[in-house]
């Protein structure tokens, strides 16, 4: 493990840890109208676009904020007013999905799966195929709650097939996850800067199918978050309505070359495969266990049941590995106590490694012989 400087390493969902080269363009400020800038802001769409397979069919609209900014404002985007959404919830972005719709005032049903369970496209048809009132499926591609890879090719052929329209929340997948336009039917996909890309947080976009976004004037609820008049606005001058973020925008370039340079989806698939295989392998030598079996994984953020050892303090243990560098987060799940430890961003098989050494360290430190849970 080599680093320049003395920033901890994120083994978190995003933010996440960035590269040198990623840092170093942050150094540098451009005017929001000057051409330089205007020219990076057209190649970073246009590179999103291509990374989807989608440059025949959609357009990206950037939009300044987290990535929840992006999913709120492709939802009151693209859902009218008097519409109907299904939503597919088996974690925390699912239910914020709901409430999302709660405070728009949008009507939806709900297909809840426990944590550890994905969707089945079969009760999906079931639900459509009874309320025609539902025009969108609203469904989250890798749900980091718990790490699950949720079954999105499947669900986009049921959704095809009954004629209605597929939004997909990949914040956590786009760009490690193969999802292509050509292969996969989808009117909408929600993505941010600071995940599998490995750019800074500050920014989301959203790839729309062309035809639904230009008939979509008039859904939104929200002036900033409109995306139909952010898309219009930015094909007619190439600039952003309200002040854009130009330093998110300029290191996201430089993190997507990066990205291609190594691959792309192809070659961060692998690395972060080979991440979490490492850390998975490595913490079941401890003796914790995952949540989930290992054909429902996600190569993204791994959720390990909390040890039934009475030694160890989850407050304690997060402490002491941040003290040696490596950032973790807390689990998010209704069904079990535990925590969870991220394989994306600019780590190696070196960082993942040197984690797990952290690991046991801490853990003969607090005493703990184990991190077996309770049976």
């Amino acid at each position: 493990m080599t680093r320049d400087n003395n920033d901890p390493l994120l083994l978190t969902p995003g933010p996440l840890t960035t590269s040198t080269a990623t840092k170093a363009v942050m150094g540098h400020d451009w005017g929001s109208r000057d051409e330089k800038f205007i020219a990076i802001n057209a190649r970073v769409r246009a590179r999103l676009l291509d990374i989807a397979g989608a440059a025949d069919s959609h357009v990206c609209v950037p939009l300044q904020g987290s990535g929840s900014f992006v999913v709120e404002a492709t939802l009151g985007t693209l859902i009218p007013r008097d519409g109907k959404a299904l939503i597919l919830i088996n974690g925390a972005y699912g239910q914020r999905m709901a409430k999302m719709l709660d405070y728009m005032g949008r009507a939806y049903a709900t297909y809840e799966t426990a944590e550890d369970t994905p969707p089945d496209p079969a009760e999906v048809e079931r639900m459509l195929s009874e309320d025609a009132a539902i025009g969108h499926v609203l469904a989250v591609h890798c749900e980091t709650t718990s790490g699950i890879l949720n079954p999105i090719a499947e669900i986009a052929e049921v959704v095809a097939r009954q004629g209605r329209g597929l939004i997909i929340d990949a914040m956590s997948a786009f760009g490690a996850i193969p999802l292509n336009a050509r292969e996969v039917a989808f009117d909408a996909v929600m993505a941010s800067s600071n995940k599998c890309l490995e750019g800074v947080p500050g920014m989301g976009f959203a790839i729309i199918r062309r035809a639904v976004l230009e008939g979509a004037a008039g859904n939104a609820h929200s002036l900033s978050l409109d995306l139909h008049d952010q898309w219009t606005a930015m094909e007619k001058n190439a600039q952003w309505r309200f002040t854009p973020p130009t330093h998110v925008i300029a290191a996201f370039d430089s993190a997507i070359d990066q990205f291609e340079q190594a691959g792309g989806v192809a070659g961060r698939n692998a690395r972060y495969s080979d991440n979490g295989k490492i850390l998975i392998d490595g913490m079941r030598g401890l003796g914790f266990e995952t949540l989930l079996q290992d054909d429902l994984q996600a190569p993204i953020i791994v959720t390990f049941n909390m040890p039934a050892d009475p030694a160890f303090e989850f407050a304690r243990f997060y402490d002491a590995l941040k003290d040696k560098v490596f950032v973790i987060y807390p689990g998010k799940l209704t069904v079990a106590e535990s925590f969870r430890i991220g394989c994306i961003g600019d780590l190696h098989a070196d960082d993942m490694r040197a984690a797990l050494a952290a690991i046991e360290a801490t853990l003969g430190e607090m005493g703990v012989e184990s991190g077996a849970p309770v049976n």
